[in-house]
C-alpha cells in the first residue's frame, strides 16, 4: 500500500438495498469527484461547503449520467481519515454500485484494502490503536453490553488509561536515566523505597487492566457454553428452548445428535455460544463414537458446561460428572421435570446449582438463563463491563509490561546497577506503547487491520 494514493471502496454490504455508500479518500479525492460528479448544471463538488449533503449526478467516464446521488465532501484534516474525503450515496443495486465504483477507479482512485480508511485515520492521528480496534468491535457487537463497551473504547476510555500509564512509565524512565547520565547534577536517585512504591503503583494499574481481559473476551467472543449429558436427556430440546426456535432435531431415538451444533443467544446482554453435543455413552457405532469424542474435546475448551440429566430417571453413580474434571464452571440441569422427579435426586441433598426444567411445558428456561447470568457475572447484581475491557492483543502487551516492571522492581530491591532498572522500564514502556500504537510496526498494523471489512 502507498499512503499517498487516493483510495475508493463501497462502505455498505454487498447486495441489493435502498442505498449504497461509497468513500473516496486521499489527496486526489476532490479532483476525482469533480471529474465524475456534477452539482446542478455545472457545479463541482470541490466548491461545496464541507460536511453538507448535496444532490448531484454521477457520470461515467463518457460523461453519461449513471445515477442521481447525494454527496458530501470533508476537507483534511477535518475528516474521518484526516485526508480529503468524499462520500457518495447512490441507489443500492448491485450493478449500479459496481459501476459507480468502477467509475471512481477509472478516474484515478485505487481500490482500498481491508480497514484502510480506519488505518489512515490512525496514521493521521485521528484515533489511537485501541479506538481503531473498537471500530471493528462496534460493527461485530451482538449484544447491548458489547455495543456499549465498544462505544466507550471508541470514545477513548481505554486509550486514556493506557496513555496515563505510559506517561507514568515515561516519567520513571526519564528519572532513572537522568540519574545515570548526569551523576553530578544532584538528581535525587529515588531508587530506594520511594521508587519501589512507584513501581508497585504501576504494577497495580497493569493488574487492574489485565483483570478486564475476561470481560473483553466474553463480549467479543461470547461465553462458550456446552450442553452435554447422556443420550435422551433432552439436550437438543433444551437448546431449542433457550433459542426459542427448533434448531436441533429432537428424537426419542438415542444417538440422534452425532455432531456439535453451535448457535448464539443473548442472555441479559451476555453473548452465549450454545453448543449442543452428542450424548455420552459407550457405543460401537463409529459415527456416534466420533461425535462423543468431539463432545469431550468441546468440553475441554468450555467456559460453562450445562450438564443435563433426566430428572425422572435415577441419578447416575457420579454427580456432578465429567464436567468437573475439565475445569469448566458447571450448572446441573434436571430436565424432563414434567415427568416427575425421581426420589434418588432428593436423597442426594440440595444443590444451589441445580435447575429444574421442562421443555414440554416450557418451564425453567428463564430460571436457567438467570443462573447462567449469575455464574458468568459471579453474582454481581448489575454486571457492567469495564470501559477498558481489553482484547487478546492488549493482554499480551500488558502482560509483557507487567513482567518487565516486576523484573525492574526485583533488580532494584537486589541493589543492582540502575542501568538494569532503566533497561527493564524501557521494555515495559515499549510494551505499553504497542497497545495504543506508540510502537509503529507493520506486523502489528497488518494483523489488526486485516480483520476489517473493505470500506471501513
Amino acid at each position: 500500500m502507498h499512503w499517498t494514493d487516493t483510495i475508493a471502496a463501497v462502505a455498505t454490504p454487498f447486495g441489493e438495498g435502498a442505498i449504497a455508500l461509497l468513500r473516496v479518500s486521499g489527496p486526489a479525492a476532490l479532483d476525482i469527484a469533480d471529474q465524475v460528479c456534477r452539482v446542478g448544471r455545472r457545479g463541482k463538488p470541490s466548491a461545496l461547503v464541507p460536511k453538507r449533503l448535496a444532490r448531484a449526478k454521477l457520470l461515467t467516464t463518457h460523461q453519461e449520467v449513471l445515477d442521481e446521488i447525494l454527496l458530501s465532501i470533508h476537507r483534511a484534516p477535518a475528516s474521518y481519515t484526516g485526508e480529503d474525503l468524499v462520500e457518495i450515496t447512490c441507489h443500492g443495486g448491485v450493478l449500479v454500485t459496481r459501476r459507480a465504483l468502477d467509475t471512481l477507479l477509472a478516474a484515478g482512485a485505487r481500490a482500498a484494502g481491508p480497514g484502510e480508511f480506519t488505518q489512515r485515520a490512525f496514521l493521521n492521528g485521528k484515533m489511537d490503536l485501541t479506538q481503531a480496534e473498537a471500530v471493528m468491535d462496534l460493527i461485530t457487537a451482538q449484544t447491548d453490553l458489547a455495543l456499549r463497551a465498544a462505544g466507550e473504547q471508541l470514545a477513548g476510555r481505554l486509550g486514556e488509561r493506557v496513555g496515563a500509564l505510559r506517561e507514568d512509565l515515561l516519567s520513571l524512565v526519564a528519572h532513572v536515566e537522568a540519574f545515570i547520565d548526569f551523576p553530578d547534577e544532584d538528581i535525587d536517585p529515588d531508587t530506594g523505597a520511594a521508587l519501589l512504591a512507584r513501581l508497585a503503583q504501576v504494577q497495580a494499574r497493569l493488574d487492574a487492566l489485565l483483570a478486564t481481559a475476561g470481560q473483553g473476551r466474553i463480549l467479543r467472543e461470547g461465553v462458550r457454553t456446552v450442553i452435554f449429558g447422556e443420550p435422551n436427556v433432552g439436550k437438543s430440546s433444551l437448546l431449542n428452548a433457550l433459542l426459542g426456535q427448533d434448531r436441533a432435531i429432537v428424537s426419542a431415538t438415542p444417538g440422534t445428535t452425532r455432531d456439535t451444533i453451535e448457535e448464539f443467544v443473548n442472555v441479559r446482554g451476555l453473548p452465549l455460544r450454545l453448543i449442543d453435543t452428542a450424548g455420552l455413552r459407550d457405543t460401537a457405532d463409529p459415527l456416534e463414537a466420533a461425535g462423543i469424542a468431539r463432545t469431550r474435546h468441546t468440553l475441554a475448551s468450555a467456559d460453562l458446561a450445562l450438564h443435563v440429566y433426566d430428572a425422572s430417571a435415577p441419578p447416575p453413580p457420579e454427580v456432578p460428572g465429567p464436567a468437573a474434571a475439565v475445569g469448566a464452571a458447571m450448572i446441573a440441569v434436571l430436565n424432563k421435570a414434567d415427568l416427575g422427579v425421581h426420589p434418588g435426586w432428593t436423597s442426594i441433598g440440595p444443590d444451589p446449582d441445580w435447575v429444574h426444567t421442562s421443555c414440554v411445558r416450557e418451564d425453567g428456561t428463564h430460571a436457567l438463563a438467570e443462573r447462567i447470568y449469575e455464574r458468568v457475572t459471579r453474582g454481581q447484581a448489575a454486571w457492567s463491563p469495564s470501559s477498558a475491557a481489553i482484547n487478546a492483543r492488549h493482554q499480551d502487551c500488558l502482560r509483557r509490561a507487567r513482567q518487565a516492571v516486576a523484573t525492574a522492581a526485583a533488580v532494584l530491591a537486589a541493589g543492582r546497577s540502575p542501568e538494569f532498572v532503566a533497561l527493564d522500564l524501557r521494555q515495559a514502556l515499549d510494551a505499553v506503547g504497542e497497545v495504543v500504537g506508540g510502537v509503529d510496526t507493520e506486523d502489528i498494523l497488518g494483523r489488526i487491520f486485516s480483520t476489517f471489512c473493505i470500506g471501513k
